[in-house]
């Protein structure tokens, strides 16, 4: 992600900034611009833009900071407008979880701009367009809501929002990541599976060759995962061991692996990173992030400088005795893999 700075005295903020700590002024984020703006917390007049603004109605839960056109038919954000159920906010905790969901899925929405894909598609005379819903477990079913996709639709149980919740379910499944953010890069994969790859036969066949059958019952193949779990040597071709469970999951993961790649280099390359270790015959790890992932770069370029990126970030973490940012390795056949997604996303 880009650094963002407030419009009016330029002090660095985040993308989750409401207000600019320097100059006190209200802060929003205009998507169509790529810019926090700055306006005035009494007249609610934006600076240093041609039209009138208003907060996304979801402001007033502290749930948003993007902004629409003040003239806009919809009170909504494009991201929020995306919603199609969301919890019970009168149960505080609920709406504490809810919040959180809205801040990861506002920086899913950024990588998607990025990659200027959108979220509505008409296929073969049908609609698909990208949907939520973010629901609560019934107490006294605790299993009835599944995070998942379905048609466009996306389910998030909003219990992943509870770190304590996630972090017992990343111990029970052995996994090495689990995020808010990357269940929604994740999730969204099988969203665009359905619209850029399903349709198109001749893609759907390049699919094939490097991720498999996706015809293969989807059902078994989930059943045999959790029965038997993935083959021993599945490092050498998947980027998780999910991965290996169907075709359909392989292309999830390395969807979301890609957007985390595409987000963490432009990350580095707008902090103007460069990388020169004290090294003894080896300069594998020297390079400059100068350039944007997003401005047409081959996946190898971005490959190439991420690798020694998660080995900078990664020993950054274990200095602060925690676990590896990035606990991944990208063999070969999955930079293959990132590959065609990177195509497929230009097409």
């Amino acid at each position: 992600m880009k650094i963002f700075q407030c419009s009016n005295c330029k002090n660095p903020v985040y993308f989750e900034n409401t207000s600019c700590e320097k100059c006190g002024n209200q802060l929003g984020y205009l998507p169509e611009a790529e810019e926090m703006i700055s306006f005035s917390e009494t007249a609610q007049t934006p600076g240093k833009t041609a039209k009138n603004l208003k907060y996304c109605s979801n402001y007033q839960l502290d749930a948003c900071n993007w902004l629409v056109a003040e003239d806009s038919p919809t009170t909504y954000c494009e991201a929020c407008a995306t919603n199609h159920m969301i919890p019970d906010l009168s149960f505080p905790e609920n709406k504490l979880d809810w919040q959180k969901i809205e801040a990861a899925k506002r920086r899913l929405f950024y990588n998607l701009h990025r990659l200027n894909l959108p979220v509505k598609f008409a296929i073969d005379g049908n609609t698909l367009n990208l949907t939520f819903d973010f629901l609560a477990s019934d107490p006294n079913d605790p299993n009835a809501v599944k995070t998942g996709h379905a048609n466009g639709l996306i389910t998030l149980n909003i219990q992943e929002a509870d770190a304590v919740h996630r972090e017992y379910v990343k111990e029970q499944l052995s996994e090495r990541y689990r995020t808010l953010l990357g269940h929604f890069r994740h999730e969204v994969g099988h969203f665009y599976w359905d619209a850029l790859i399903k349709p198109k036969p001749k893609v759907l066949g390049e699919f094939r060759k490097l991720f498999g059958d996706d015809t293969l019952d989807y059902g078994e193949a989930l059943q045999k995962h959790y029965q038997d779990g993935p083959p021993a040597n599945w490092r050498e071709s998947h980027i998780s061991s999910y991965a290996t469970m169907h075709p359909w999951e392989d292309w999830a993961e390395t969807w979301s692996h890609y957007l985390h790649i595409m987000d963490m280099l432009e990350t580095a390359y707008h902090f103007g990173l460069e990388i020169d270790p004290e090294l003894k015959k080896n300069n594998n790890l020297d390079i400059s992030c100068d350039f944007d992932p997003y401005e047409g770069v081959s996946m190898r370029k971005i490959i190439k400088h991420y690798l020694p990126l998660t080995y900078v970030v990664n020993s950054l973490s274990r200095s602060m005795g925690k676990a590896d940012l990035y606990p991944f390795v990208i063999s070969e056949p999955v930079i293959q893999k990132l590959e065609f997604i990177h195509n497929v996303v230009q097409l």
